[in-house]
């Protein structure tokens, strides 16, 4: 519950500082933490809540939606929209592992080729679960499958 306390203690800070826009982006994240505990709540017998892999996956398809959003308000011509959408990227980002270099990410789909045995297309599924199972939050796996695609292909 570490990743909870943490944007707890940055709401509380937003809200001292009255700073409207942050406060704004915290208790969106807040809220979406919220929506998924309640979709949990009593559908194991040890119900323990959500983890902080739970949180970084909420966060992580936070972020997502924003660059989406944000990529259509650009072509859209609503560069003000856009503008939000990136700062508000900016905060949730700040709960979020450090993300990899694209050096580091070419060095991560090597070495899960490597550790998986992969050698053809078919490989892929079992190369890109050793990649999300280490670096979960740490990489667009959006843009990662592609590459992998091209490394097997």
């Amino acid at each position: 519950m570490e990743m909870r306390t943490k944007i707890d203690s940055a709401l509380k800070a937003a809200m001292k500082n009255k700073d409207a826009e942050r406060l704004s982006t915290l208790r969106l994240i807040n809220a979406a933490i919220k929506d998924m505990d309640i979709a949990r709540r009593g559908t194991d017998a040890e119900d323990t809540g959500i983890t902080d892999k739970d949180v970084m996956d909420v966060l992580g398809k936070m972020v997502k939606q924003r660059r989406e959003s944000a990529r259509a308000y650009d072509e859209g011509g609503r560069i003000d929209l856009a503008e939000r959408e990136r700062a508000e990227i900016g905060i949730i980002e700040e709960f979020l592992p450090k993300q990899l270099s694209d050096d580091e990410v070419a060095e991560a789909i090597s070495k899960a080729l490597t550790e998986t045995g992969a050698e053809s297309i078919r490989d892929m599924g079992k190369v890109m679960g050793a990649l999300k199972a280490k670096y979960a939050g740490q990489m667009d796996f959006g843009a990662v499958g592609p590459m992998v695609k091209d490394r097997l292909g």
